[in-house]
């Protein structure tokens, strides 16, 4: 992980530096923006702005302990932002063609899957606290959202994790049968 020495040395304009501390996270960074974006290409386009962004300003970084919080609060906006757009630019195609989004069909899923299954702030607060370690107060710093809502947001995710995964079961011994 990063070390309070290598954000001040990249405060201080080391390149280098930075880099130790962009190449400690890139795959947590991947882990997390697939969670809230669809494609790969998305996803690099999230992380490369990101560390663009996280480079340009991170003279503005306040506490050097803080650094994976600050990171991650980035990405979140910028794939939030590409969300955004993406959703955008279907539903000006939908316009244009004038046809209804096709639905995939069920398949079996896995935890993965079932995460993604999630509306996009519950499953970012899923990816934050199991995924990335985070604590509670912290994703809650992190989003700019109260620590009760994180915790509802918990709560809310688990269920419907629990009632996702049980009815993917039954689904398997249904057609099995």
């Amino acid at each position: 992980m990063s070390t309070p020495l290598d954000v001040q040395q990249a405060q201080q304009g080391d390149r280098e530096a930075f880099v130790r501390l962009i190449r400690a996270y890139e795959a947590n960074m991947y882990a997390f923006s697939r969670t809230m974006l669809p494609s790969d290409e998305d996803c690099a386009d999230a992380i490369q702005e990101t560390i663009l962004l996280a480079y340009r300003s991170i003279a503005t970084l306040r506490e050097a302990a803080y650094f994976k919080t600050w990171l991650f609060r980035i990405l979140i906006h910028e794939c939030s932002r590409i969300r955004k757009n993406k959703a955008k630019h279907q539903l000006l195609a939908t316009d244009i063609n004038n046809q209804p989004e096709q639905t995939l069909a069920y398949e079996a899923i896995d935890i993965q899957d079932a995460v993604q299954r999630l509306e996009p702030s519950i499953r970012m607060v899923i990816q934050l606290h199991y995924f990335e370690d985070l604590t509670v107060k912290q994703i809650a710093e992190m989003i700019d959202i109260r620590e009760g809502t994180v915790k509802s947001r918990l709560h809310r995710a688990r269920n419907l994790l629990g009632q996702y995964l049980t009815d993917s079961e039954k689904e398997a011994e249904y057609e099995t049968c």
